[in-house]
């Protein structure tokens, strides 16, 4: 049997909305065991975001949820508090993204959870981290963006600025989750100990602004710039006859190479334009020279000519349900389904690391909340009166969902 990279670990996942969420998912996909930990009846807030909804699931819930189980506890109670502190014996990673001194008050902290796993790695996600003047400061991807500057390199020039259309600062956040837990795993078998580790979405993104912060670095101030790129040109997206393409030119070669193709070679012996720092400083008149051809032809006929003709990097501007649905992905198999209990079959963007030897992906849906409660309990010896117990005194949810579930698989 093909086996997953993390076929062995348990991540317990106390985190709501994307910033952790995102990581512990991607962890799932490698084949982790995901406990994701909700408050019962409620569950974590991203349930609710909407509309869409499909069936009263939220899909923005489940693009970060798949393949993991949920079960519902109350964490402010005594009984909640040591099922939890049960999940974490056997655990091997513990994931939230509480505001700083949250889950000292809980009793879910680091030194607590060390307590009764001394070899667990602990990582704690907020907007500005545990230090600085900005501590308790709340944060949201919004707020992320704009502070980190990237709104202010977002968006066209004398107009406001933008964030980007996906919560970047949430997404970045997640992949940092996932490398801090992946490495901790990698020392913890080098060392056999755990760590705590520490994660501010500010600091998740400054190192992502690269270039900009650069150009800062060299006594330059960034500014919005549209879709050109500040230290390459042509990089950018011109408009065609009938749409929009992205033209993305590298290197000299590539400079001569399309200048040929699109029949403008007066424009490689062009003063203004020789060398990569001339095209930069003359953008103004390279966009419209270049906009001027391309607006002579449809999308379609410069994709086939420059990308499949001539092996330039040139490609059409496709909205999202395009760039889902087209020929490519399907070849991939970039797009699967799986059998959600409520929503039935739901479309899920795959994993996209790819092994010789192992595994990824997804084998299952974002749960129900509290699907996995009653499962999760019997397995650490719990009998039927004692989980009712627990129900009746709302330390966990009073639906056995898993019931819902299994009736849902035979009909």
């Amino acid at each position: 049997m093909i086996r997953k990279p993390l076929d062995d670990v348990t991540v317990i996942d106390v985190s709501s909305y994307v910033s952790a969420s995102f990581g512990t998912m991607i962890l799932a996909n490698l084949g982790a065991e995901v406990i994701k930990v909700e408050r019962p009846e409620a569950g974590d807030p991203a349930r609710s975001a909407g509309p869409p909804f499909i069936d009263g699931e939220s899909p923005y819930f489940m693009s970060v949820n798949y393949g993991k189980r949920s079960i519902e506890l109350d964490l402010k109670s005594d009984d909640g508090l040591s099922i939890l502190r049960e999940l974490v014996a056997d655990a091997d990673a513990f994931v939230e993204n509480f505001r700083p001194g949250t889950a000292e008050r809980l009793g879910i902290d680091y030194e607590s959870l060390t307590d009764v796993n001394e070899s667990l790695l602990y990582c704690s996600v907020s907007a500005f981290g545990e230090d600085g003047p900005w501590t308790d400061r709340p944060g949201y991807d919004l707020l992320i963006q704009g502070m980190s500057g990237l709104m202010s390199v977002t968006g066209e020039p004398d107009r406001p600025p933008v964030k980007a259309g996906v919560p970047v600062s949430d997404l970045v956040t997640g992949s940092w989750v996932a490398q801090g837990v992946l490495a901790g795993l990698y020392e913890r078998e080098r060392s056999g100990e755990g760590d705590r580790i520490e994660l501010a979405m500010y600091d998740a993104i400054l190192p992502y602004l690269t270039k900009h912060a650069g150009a800062v670095f060299a006594g330059e101030s960034p500014e919005r710039m549209g879709s050109r790129d500040p230290v390459i040109a042509p990089y950018q997206v011109f408009e065609a006859a009938d749409g929009y393409l992205a033209v993305g030119i590298g290197s000299q070669k590539l400079w001569t190479e399309f200048c040929a193709a699109i029949d403008r070679a007066d424009l490689a012996t062009d003063d203004r334009f020789e060398t990569n720092p001339d095209r930069v400083d003359h953008m103004d008149e390279l966009e419209a020279e270049l906009e001027a051809t391309f607006r002579e032809r449809p999308v379609e006929e410069w994709v086939s000519l420059l990308s499949d003709e001539h092996g330039l990097p040139v490609g059409p501007i496709n909205d999202v349900a395009d760039a889902l649905e087209n020929e490519h992905v399907e070849a991939r198999g970039l797009l699967t389904e799986v059998d959600h209990p409520t929503a039935g079959d739901v479309p899920v963007v795959e994993h996209p690391l790819r092994f010789d030897r192992l595994e990824s992906g997804f084998d299952d849906h974002a749960p129900v909340l509290g699907e996995d409660t009653r499962e999760l309990l019997a397995e650490r010896g719990y009998d039927d009166e004692e989980i009712e117990s627990l129900a009746a005194d709302r330390v966990i949810g009073s639906v056995d969902r898993s019931a819902d579930r299994n009736s849902g698989e035979e009909s």
